[in-house]
């Protein structure tokens, strides 16, 4: 039987505190003083802003799932991730930008820790994640802000964009496609088949993409250090993938995504006339959007700065340190200081 009176709970407590000394000693680290607190009062710590804050926010219905960090004070940035991932895609990168930013990431319906309602009776189109994701923004209070877009966070961001262009304070581009050159031979199942006629045999080798061994390629496809790509990442994303309906919702945006091509020229005509502030890091071995894709950039925005990376559709799995640095130098050159 054991012992839970208050004279056991503190010897019980004196051991494990020599103990954690003890253990943190040999790991060469300083030890907390342990009359800091009692057992009565233990300490409560203040957050920091900087550490990363996760919660939902109820939009139409749904759970909206995201990563925030960064004092509201500070500029506001978006990061919009893309498939198959989540926010969980810049787990490592918000606190790194979060000194600087007041920063948010969230999950798409049907994607990461979001709700992600029954595809037989919920349509998951670009359309319908962008309406959503710009309520989000409007209830965490991202009245303007920058927008840094990766793959699927293209089409959300600029349907978002497109709406409301004054809310765009400036753009990061990490291959993203807007250009009808950007798409890669790994496309032609997507453009010449399953977008033509969609049914089970078009659909079938598509569905190996989101296979724990098709998602682990997509993020080493093109590394250039492929030792920094975490297995995490795609560990996460095959999990949440292997769902009951994930596949479905997928495949669903997959067929979906034909009507983002069609929107190409009113994005670049947005672009074009507004020409917002924009650094563009381009992996230039990614295994879906071509080097072409992101030169495609440079006709509607000339003054935009162009990163060309080693590294593949996941740049910010082995370039972060890189991509964060010039982001905020970026932004401290060129958008701070416009203002």
């Amino acid at each position: 039987m054991s012992d839970t009176s208050p004279t056991a709970s503190r010897i019980a407590g004196r051991i494990a505190g020599v103990a954690l000394t003890g253990a943190v000693a040999v790991a060469g680290l300083a030890v907390p003083a342990l009359a800091a607190g009692t057992l009565e009062h233990p300490i409560t710590t203040v957050a920091d802003p900087a550490q990363v804050r996760y919660g939902t926010v109820p939009v139409d219905g749904l759970n909206i799932a995201y990563r925030e960090a960064g004092d509201a004070s500070l500029p506001k940035l978006v990061l919009l991730h893309g498939w198959p991932s989540s926010s969980h895609q810049f787990r490592d990168m918000i606190p790194l930008l979060a000194r600087r930013f007041h920063v948010i990431a969230p999950d798409y319906q049907g994607f990461g820790n979001s709700d992600a309602p029954d595809p037989a009776s919920y349509a998951y189109s670009f359309e319908g994640i962008s309406r959503t994701i710009e309520k989000f923004l409007a209830a965490k209070g991202f009245d303007h802000y920058g927008l840094f877009v990766q793959d699927y966070g293209g089409p959300v961001g600029f349907r978002i964009v497109a709406r409301n262009p004054v809310a765009l304070d400036w753009l990061v581009v990490q291959n993203s496609n807007a250009y009808e050159e950007g798409f890669s031979p790994a496309w032609d199942g997507f453009r010449n088949a399953l977008w033509v006629n969609r049914n089970a045999d078009t659909e079938k080798p598509l569905a190996a993409f989101n296979t724990p061994e098709g998602v682990k390629g997509v993020y080493l496809a093109g590394a250039g250090h492929p030792e920094l790509v975490s297995p995490d990442a795609w560990l996460s994303d095959s999990a949440f993938v292997a769902r009951p309906n994930n596949l479905r919702i997928q495949l669903d945006l997959f067929y979906d995504y034909r009507t983002n091509p069609p929107l190409y020229p009113a994005w670049q005509k947005l672009l074009r006339d507004r020409q917002p502030k924009t650094v563009i890091f381009w992996g230039q071995h990614d295994p879906f959007f071509l080097p072409a894709g992101g030169e495609a950039f440079l006709r509607d925005l000339p003054k935009a700065e162009m990163h060309r990376l080693n590294a593949g559709h996941f740049a910010t799995e082995d370039n972060l340190p890189y991509i964060v640095g010039h982001m905020i130098d970026f932004y401290d050159r060129q958008v701070a200081k416009a203002r």
